[in-house]
């Protein structure tokens, strides 16, 4: 699908579901086509791919932590088998279906459709384990469910996880789908009071997640609590817990226990039973409350996702294409005058031990063979040098390598390492582009808010 189809697609779809974004979509066509400019995108490459345009809930978590139990109850429909062992080793992509009974579709459905969360991801498994690409039905999987609570929604189960043992391809579908959701809901089992024992699980879990640029979106869940009931101990299992997501950094308070009521062992002591109850029913409330704002939340993230993105070229990757574009001028200039010299001194050695005649054709000639090696020299040296930054970067930041190529091609002026102007267009649009992001977030605060009391239309 090229970018501009898609345009279109999401254009007819937020015009239904939210046309203040509509502004914002024409505003990821001028931030595409600014990136396109400088060389940080490719021509079937688009900023929207990087974001999900449907509100997007994942569920990660250890084994046998309850995840696919939790995802049933919410969904009010038995769709993910769920027991003591390990039961699926796919991620799980579950969306609304009009059929009454469960469906599930291969993982090729998801590769292959840029309205999910996982279009091409098979080119990202790939660079982790070659070969692997073309196996993505053993990662992926589609359900459709006939359920109220998952319409509008993209809900994702995760294979139970144990970073010790996790494959590299596992590894990079987790970090995307973290980046693409909208919220996270990581489960942890209060059956193992001992959460040191888990140190390379909860360092990837939660040491990866608490420094993301939006970790507000995470939500950290000690499911299971009715097990503490026969020692009463659920403030030092919930303690102990804490105490271990502390040391990986997490600082705030989206830590929840809860249980499945359905599920649940018998508690005997009924003070004990209505306590762990309490906590229970408080925060089993208020986890469904963040997953049915997601539809709310998304429109903020992607509106301040396209401030981002600018702010990002603008702050970062711009001012780097700039200090390498300016080292990569210096160097070929620097070269093109040593080159000049060499050759000059050449010259005029050859003429001064008589090897080149001074008649007027001599001199022409001379002069013609001079200019044809420097310039064939001066474009040796900008391919060189072009290389040599490209290189420096293609590790560090593959956009900014692509356009360092687009840059330093053949036919555009060597002086552009230094002109002004491109870059002054570039930062105009950029900033055009976050301001227009701000004004979609005031657009979406006057459908939500009003401080006045009054109406937003009245406002």
């Amino acid at each position: 699908m090229t970018p501009k189809e898609r345009y279109r697609k999401l254009k007819q779809h937020l015009s239904e579901e939210n046309p203040v974004l509509l502004e914002v979509i024409r505003q990821y066509e001028q931030l595409d086509k600014t990136a396109r400019q400088l060389g940080l995108l490719a021509e079937d490459q688009s900023y929207t791919e990087k974001i999900s345009w449907w509100p997007l809930i994942s569920v990660l978590g250890t084994f046998s932590a309850g995840k696919s139990t939790f995802i049933n109850d919410y969904l009010g429909v038995k769709v993910q088998q769920s027991g003591n062992q390990a039961v699926d080793d796919k991620f799980t992509v579950i969306c609304y279906g009009p059929n009454e009974t469960p469906q599930t579709l291969p993982g090729l459905a998801l590769d292959a459709d840029p309205r999910f969360p996982f279009y091409n991801i098979s080119e990202e498994v790939e660079k982790v384990e070659k070969g692997e690409g073309n196996r993505v039905n053993l990662y992926l999987q589609l359900k459709t469910v006939k359920s109220e609570a998952i319409k509008g929604e993209i809900l994702i189960d995760s294979p139970g996880f144990d970073a010790d043992a996790q494959r590299d391809s596992i590894l990079r579908i987790t970090d995307h789908i973290i980046e693409m959701s909208d919220l996270v809901l990581i489960f942890f089992d209060a059956r193992h009071p001992e959460p040191g024992a888990m140190r390379d699980t909860l360092e990837h879990l939660v040491g990866t997640t608490v420094r993301h640029r939006d970790a507000d979106k995470i939500l950290y869940i000690l499911n299971q609590i009715d097990t503490t009931a026969k020692e009463d101990n659920l403030e030092d299992v919930i303690g102990a817990w804490q105490r271990a997501l502390s040391q990986q950094g997490l600082v705030s308070g989206n830590f929840f226990a809860i249980y499945n009521e359905e599920a649940m062992n018998p508690i005997d002591d009924p003070t004990v039973a209505e306590r762990l109850k309490r906590k229970r029913d408080e925060d089993w409330r208020r986890i469904i409350e963040r997953m049915e704002g997601v539809k709310v939340e998304r429109a903020y993230r992607i509106s301040k996702a396209l401030e981002d993105f600018a702010k990002e070229i603008l702050s970062r990757r711009l001012p780097d294409l700039t200090a390498s574009m300016r080292r990569w001028g210096r160097r070929v200039f620097v070269a093109d005058l040593l080159w000049l010299g060499l050759l000059a001194a050449g010259c005029a050695a050859l003429f001064g031990i008589g090897l080149l005649p001074s008649t007027p054709a001599a001199l022409g000639g001379a002069f013609a063979a001079a200019a044809l090696l420097a310039l064939g020299g001066h474009f040796w040296f900008r391919r060189l040098f072009a290389s040599l930054e490209i290189r420096r970067w293609r590790e560090k930041d593959p956009a900014i390598a692509a356009a360092l190529a687009h840059n330093t091609r053949w036919f555009r002026p060597i002086s552009r390492a230094w002109f002004k102007g491109w870059r002054r267009r570039a930062r105009e649009r950029l900033e055009t582009v976050i301001d227009q992001s701000r004004a979609a977030i005031r657009a979406l605060n006057d459908q939500f808010v009003s401080p006045s009391g009054r109406g937003a239309q009245e406002g």
